[in-house]
């Protein structure tokens, strides 16, 4: 049997006070306005590194029944562009709803991030301002090494504290009828891709690659591992939807896949072309019409204030995107996207991207696409391919664009007849005038975001010499583990990477 032994007057003193004081701070701080029992949730799923490689895109030989379900019971966006062709840019723009040039955090990889300035708030703080449970979480099952992932990427180039961003890493521990926003995390297709062991000879016999690229068997390959990871990212999805469907929750809940930008080859991430930029965008949930297929332009700015209309909550005044479900579809005649320096390769690059067309604008075409990159040398086996095939004589006119010295200071793309983004025809006259009023749009968007990119790198940041030999030393350790020398030649790298996929002994 259980007792109770009575307060004495002392400790009941101090019990009222204690609740008086409680009761006053309740009165003073009024809590989270009330959600209404019919909000649905909010689920992000976002892929590293994958542009709409998927069957529902049209993808065949990629099997991925699950984001074909989402496909299927939701709404497929044709036409959805990160702002940025790499993780950090990107990410902190769309949990921003802001451009990053806008923010100053367009450049990838801040060595010494700072606080956010006023007046931005990211999005997992107005959520929670509102009364949401807001969390972030590594997709269930991700292995690294042999070893199970549990730390959720954030990535984004502002100084944060994971554990005061978030309420935690699983949604299931929110109070009862408590609406929730889960970010998962899926790592791939981010490199390095989990090389096979053994190749389908149909899958990759049947695997096309696009004309941008050599027909070589490393190129097949390095495809091919890439289309296997996008596969292992579809059963991720798979586990995410059954634990939401599990708990009951998943026809109460907006589910969002999109990945951070496009995929990461020599012609996708970090360039502003449609490979880097274009990406999946699948929506399925309460309101979202089954089977739908939304043609028009979205950017992936639009997901926060999104979010924020599901909660029913204001956008704020500096939010640059626009919700996309509801009544009303933010057309749009133009979006654009940034690249700035992403981490030792410095460059600045801007795009203004209409239903029909692409421009793009290099602010240093002195600048080859070759721009060293640690990163990219150290897990690109197409980049020394591209070099030892150029030196060779064997890229056709198209493939060897890439190995050329300069740049064109302006690049068009005619979308409606060139969807992949890469044949460049601003030199032709008929496009003329087109390029005049889309290099005076773009120009006015620079000037209305007041483009922190034409800006030096903040006092805080080290040096542009400091920055390329600490990335310079990173590369030289990768080198001297795999070759034992820290400055291998195109050569050697070309056959490290021949042989670890398996095409010489």
């Amino acid at each position: 049997m259980l007792s109770f032994r009575p307060l004495r007057p002392r400790s009941l003193s101090l019990l009222l006070s204690l609740s008086a004081s409680a009761a006053a701070a309740s009165a003073a701080t009024p809590p989270p306005p009330a959600v209404s029992p019919s909000t649905p949730n909010i689920v992000w799923i976002i892929a590293d590194d994958m542009s709409p490689d998927t069957a529902a895109y049209g993808l065949r030989d990629v099997k991925t029944p699950h984001l074909d379900r989402l496909a299927a019971e939701g709404r497929r966006y044709t036409r959805a562009y990160a702002t940025a062709p790499v993780c950090s840019s990107s990410r902190s723009a769309f949990i921003l709803g802001t451009s990053q040039i806008t923010t100053g955090l367009h450049a990838h990889d801040v060595e010494k991030p700072q606080p956010l300035p006023a007046p931005y708030h990211h999005l997992p703080a107005l959520l929670r301002d509102a009364g949401w449970f807001v969390t972030n979480a590594a997709a269930p099952g991700t292995m690294r090494s042999g070893r199970l992932i549990t730390k959720a990427k954030t990535h984004y180039n502002f100084a944060h504290d994971p554990a005061q961003m978030f309420d935690g890493n699983d949604w299931r521990k929110r109070q009862p009828g408590q609406p929730f926003f889960a970010q998962f995390q899926i790592t791939e297709p981010h490199r390095p891709f989990p090389i096979p062991e053994t190749y389908d000879p149909a899958k990759l016999a049947g695997l096309t690659l696009p004309p941008n690229y050599p027909e070589h068997p490393l190129m097949r390959r390095d495809w091919y591992a890439y289309q296997r990871s996008v596969e292992t990212v579809d059963q991720r999805v798979g586990v995410i939807l059954a634990q939401l469907e599990a708990a009951g929750v998943l026809e109460n809940t907006l589910v969002f896949f999109f990945a951070d930008h496009g995929r990461p080859m020599p012609w996708g991430k970090q360039w502003l072309t449609v490979e880097g930029l274009h990406v999946p965008l699948l929506v399925r949930g309460p309101g979202v019409t089954p089977g739908s297929v939304e043609p028009r332009l979205v950017s992936l700015i639009d997901l926060a204030p999104t979010a924020l209309a599901t909660a029913a909550r204001p956008a704020p005044s500096w939010m640059e995107g626009r919700a996309l479900l509801g009544t009303t579809f933010p057309e749009r005649a133009q979006i654009f996207a940034a690249r700035d320096r992403c981490g030792d390769a410095y460059d600045r690059i801007r795009a203004v991207i209409t239903p029909d067309h692409m421009l793009v604008q290099n602010f240093f075409p002195e600048v080859p696409r070759f721009n060293w990159s640690g990163y990219k040398e150290a897990s690109y086996p197409g980049l020394p391919l591209l070099r030892v095939l150029h030196s060779a004589g064997k890229l056709n006119p198209l493939q060897d664009l890439w190995c050329q010295p300069t740049r064109a200071p302006f690049e068009l793309y005619d979308l409606r007849r060139d969807s992949a983004g890469i044949h460049h025809v601003a030199t032709a006259p008929a496009h003329a005038a087109l390029v005049t009023t889309l290099r005076r749009n773009l120009e006015a968007w620079i000037r209305s975001t007041g483009d922190r990119g034409a800006l030096p790198d903040p006092a805080t940041e080290p040096s542009k010499a400091e920055i390329q030999k600490s990335k310079r030393a990173d590369y030289q350790r990768t080198w001297q583990t795999r070759l034992k020398k820290s400055e291998p030649t195109d050569a050697e790298r070309l056959a490290w990477w021949e042989k670890s996929y398996g095409l010489t002994p």
